[in-house]
C-alpha cells in the first residue's frame, strides 16, 4: 500500500450503472455471490458476504437465496463481513474482514435480508468492471460498476451502460434486501423515460467505449 493510499484503506471508490443488455462475451470469470443484511439503515450496513469461484448459477426471478446458497455451499470460497457507511460523492465508507467460509455460510443461512447474484469480471478501456446480474425479487437487474483505490475520474463508461446509479441509494445492495426491485421496477422506468439518462459531469470528463 502506498502512502497515497494508505488513508484510504477503510473507504471504497465506485461508480455504478444501470445495463440493459449485457454482451454475452462479457459474461466471463462468474461467481456466486449470496449477502445477508443485517443491518440495513439509512445508508448504514453490516452484511456477511459468501461467494463461489467459478460458479454460474441460473437465477431467476424465483431463484431462494438460501436454497441457491445449500445448494453451492461446498463451492464457497470466500466469506467476509462488512460494515459500510452512507455513500457520498461515489466514496463510502467500508471495512471488511475474511471469515471462515463455513462460518461464513451458516450466518447467511441464519438470518438477515438476502441478496443473490451472479458477478461478472471484465477488463474495459482503462479500468477492471464488475457486473451484477441479480436473481430473486430484484431480477432481471443489471449494474455495472468501476472501482477503484482512489476517485474514479476521467472514466471510460462501457456503450452498455444505461444511465449512472452512483449514490442512488435504491440500488445500494443493502437496500436491494429490503426494497427489492421488482417493487418498483415500472415506477422507476417511468422515471428514467421522462428523465432521460444521466451521467455524473462533476468526476472529469466521460467516455464512452465500445464493449464489442
Amino acid at each position: 500500500m502506498t502512502d497515497e493510499t494508505a488513508g484510504y484503506a477503510d473507504f471504497e471508490f465506485e461508480r455504478r450503472f444501470l445495463v440493459r443488455d449485457l454482451p454475452a462475451t462479457l459474461r466471463d470469470t462468474p461467481a456466486l455471490i449470496v449477502q445477508s443484511y443485517f443491518l440495513s439503515d439509512g445508508g448504514y450496513a453490516l452484511r456477511v458476504r459468501c461467494q463461489a469461484s467459478g460458479v454460474e448459477a441460473r437465477l431467476g426471478p424465483d431463484s431462494d437465496a438460501r436454497e441457491v446458497l445449500e445448494k453451492h455451499k461446498g463451492e464457497v470460497d470466500f466469506a467476509a463481513v462488512t460494515v459500510k457507511g452512507p455513500s457520498a460523492g461515489g466514496t463510502r465508507y467500508e471495512a471488511e474482514r475474511q471469515i471462515d467460509a463455513r462460518v461464513g455460510v451458516e450466518l447467511v443461512r441464519r438470518g438477515g435480508a438476502q441478496i443473490l447474484k451472479t458477478r461478472y469480471a471484465a477488463w474495459l478501456g482503462a479500468d477492471g468492471w464488475s457486473v451484477d446480474v441479480f436473481g430473486g425479487a430484484n431480477h432481471p437487474l443489471v449494474v455495472a460498476e468501476c472501482e477503484r483505490s482512489g476517485p474514479v475520474v476521467d472514466l471510460q463508461i462501457p456503450d452498455f451502460c444505461v444511465t449512472e446509479l452512483t449514490d442512488d441509494r435504491r440500488f445500494s445492495n443493502e437496500s436491494l434486501a429490503v426494497d427489492p426491485y421488482s417493487a418498483w421496477a415500472a415506477s422507476f422506468a417511468r422515471e428514467l423515460a421522462a428523465t432521460g439518462p444521466l451521467f455524473r459531469q462533476d468526476f472529469g470528463p466521460n467516455t464512452t467505449i465500445s464493449s464489442d
